[in-house]
C-alpha cells in the first residue's frame, strides 16, 4: 500500500535546549484498486436494554442495524448482538460469523427484527462476546459498532479489566443515543480500542450514523498499522499523539520494538491521512552540533511502508531558533482546545462558574484563532461567545444536556493548518 511520511518542524534549537517537537503527516492511497490486504470482519452490537424502548429508540436502532448490514461487502465476516445483562448473539447462530452475500444479508435483516428491549446494560460481556468471535479471524481487519442509550450496569471495574484483556484485538465506534449515557464511560472504550466516540441525540438520526461507521469501515483496506519510533543513545520519546483528524494520546500504547524503538497501534488504514505530534527529549549540543533526534517509520508487521527523520541543530542565532513551525504550533493549539473545554465542562458540573468561565473563554479563543468552526459553534451552544478574538465569554443559565454531551464527545476533533470546518 503506497503511503508516505512527512516532519514539519523547525529543527533549531537555542544552546541548551533538549525538546524536539514534529508533526508528521502520515498519508495513504489505500490499496490498489482499493482492494484489502487481509480479510474483515464486522460486529454490530446493539443494546436491547429495557430503556431503550423510550422515544422510540428500539424501532430506530433496528431500522439503523438493518442499514450497517446493507452497507457489509460481500465476502466480509460479521455477526450481530443483542446487548443485555449479558450478551446474547442475534445472527448468526451463537459462535459463528456468517459470511456477507445477498442471502446472508436478508437473513440477518429479518433476525433484527426479533431485537426487542428488555433487560440490562453490561457492555464488558458484550465486548467479550465480540472478542472471541473476532478470534476467529486472526489478521483481519476487525470492526465493531457499540449503541448503548445508558450507563454501564457491571460491577465497578469489570469494564476496565475487560479492556484491558482485549486492547488491540479489535476497533470499536461508540455511539450514544439520547442523553441518559454517560460520555466517560464510551470514551474508555473508545480510547481503549481506537474507535470514536459521539452522540446521536435523535434516534431518527441513527440510521445515516451507522452507514457512515459502516461505510468508512468498509473503505479500510490495512489491519494493523504501527508508527514506530526509533531514537539514539540518551534520547527519550516524551509524548506520540494522534491530532487530527483528532486529539488522541497514544503514548501509554508504546510497545518496545527492540534496543531504543517502540511501536504506536494507529489501528486500521484505507485511503486518507492523520497527523501525529512526536515530541522526544535530547541531550543538549554545542553550537552547529547536529543529530538525529528520531526516525519515524510507518510499518506493518515487519513491512516498512514509509519513514521520515525528525532532526535537532543547536544554534546560536535566536532568529532561527525561536522560529515558530506553523504545524506543531497549530496542533499544540488544538490539544489546548480540547483540555480547555473539557476543564470547563467539569468546572461548571461542579459549580465552578469562574473556572468554567476562563476555560470556555480559552476554549472559544483558541476554536476562533485556528479555524475551528464545528468546535466554536458548540461552544456557542453552552456559552453565548461576545468576542471570540478575547475570549469574553458568558456562561448560559440553561443548556440542554444534549448540547453539553455533543460538546465534550466532540471537544478532541481538530482542523488542519490553514483549513476552516
Amino acid at each position: 500500500m503506497p503511503y508516505t511520511a512527512e516532519a514539519f518542524q523547525n529543527e533549531f534549537l537555542s544552546l541548551g535546549a533538549t525538546e524536539v517537537n514534529a508533526i508528521v503527516t502520515v498519508a495513504s492511497t489505500g490499496s490498489e484498486g482499493g482492494r484489502r490486504t487481509a480479510g474483515a470482519t464486522e460486529i454490530i452490537i446493539v443494546d436491547a436494554s429495557g430503556s431503550m424502548q423510550a422515544e422510540g429508540r428500539m424501532a430506530a436502532a433496528r431500522q439503523a442495524a438493518k442499514a450497517a448490514i446493507e452497507c457489509i461487502d460481500d465476502g466480509v465476516h460479521f455477526a450481530i448482538i443483542a446487548g443485555v445483562s449479558t450478551a446474547q448473539q442475534l445472527f448468526p447462530a451463537p459462535g459463528q460469523l456468517a459470511v456477507a452475500s445477498p442471502q446472508s444479508r436478508a437473513d440477518a435483516v429479518r433476525s433484527i427484527d426479533r431485537l426487542q428491549a428488555n433487560g440490562g446494560t453490561a457492555m464488558g460481556a458484550w465486548l467479550t462476546l465480540a472478542a472471541q468471535l473476532f478470534a476467529q479471524r486472526p489478521g483481519d481487519i476487525a470492526h465493531a459498532i457499540l449503541l448503548t442509550d445508558g450507563e454501564n450496569g457491571e460491577y465497578q471495574g469489570y469494564l476496565e479489566q475487560v479492556l484491558q484483556q482485549i486492547a488491540g484485538k479489535f476497533q470499536c465506534d461508540c455511539r450514544g443515543v439520547g442523553t441518559n449515557w454517560q460520555v466517560s464511560e464510551l470514551r474508555k472504550i473508545a480510547t481503549a480500542l481506537l474507535g470514536t466516540v459521539d452522540i446521536v441525540a435523535r434516534p431518527a438520526d441513527l440510521t445515516a450514523a451507522f452507514e457512515q461507521m459502516m461505510t468508512a469501515a468498509m473503505g479500510k483496506t490495512s489491519a494493523d498499522v504501527q508508527l514506530k519510533v526509533w531514537t539514539p543513545v540518551n534520547s527519550t520519546v516524551r509524548f506520540v499523539k494522534q491530532v487530527e483528524p483528532e486529539v488522541v494520546d497514544l503514548t501509554g500504547k508504546r510497545t518496545e520494538d527492540g534496543p531504543r524503538a517502540g511501536r504506536y497501534p494507529l489501528g486500521s488504514w484505507g485511503a486518507e491521512s492523520r497527523d501525529y505530534h512526536i515530541c522526544v527529549d535530547v541531550t543538549a549540543g554545542a553550537a552547529g552540533d547536529e543529530m538525529l533526534a528520531a526516525r519515524v517509520s510507518v510499518v506493518e508487521g515487519d513491512d516498512v511502508l514509509t519513514q521520515c527523520l525528525v532532526r535537532a541543530v543547536w544554534t546560536e542565532d535566536t532568529a532561527l531558533s525561536t522560529r515558530i513551525n506553523r504545524q506543531v504550533a497549530h496542533y499544540t493549539g488544538q490539544a489546548e482546545l480540547a483540555d480547555a473545554i473539557q476543564a470547563g465542562l467539569e468546572a461548571r458540573k461542579a459549580g465552578d462558574d469562574r473556572t468554567a468561565t476562563l476555560k470556555f473563554g480559552r476554549a472559544a479563543q483558541l476554536a476562533h484563532a485556528s479555524g475551528n468552526k464545528a468546535t466554536e459553534e458548540l461552544l456557542a451552544t453552552v456559552v453565548d461567545i461576545e468576542d471570540p478574538a478575547t475570549g469574553t465569554v458568558r456562561l448560559r443559565r440553561k443548556v440542554e444536556a444534549a448540547d453539553e454531551m455533543a460538546l465534550d464527545t466532540r471537544s478532541t476533533k481538530t482542523v488542519r493548518v490553514g483549513r476552516a470546518q
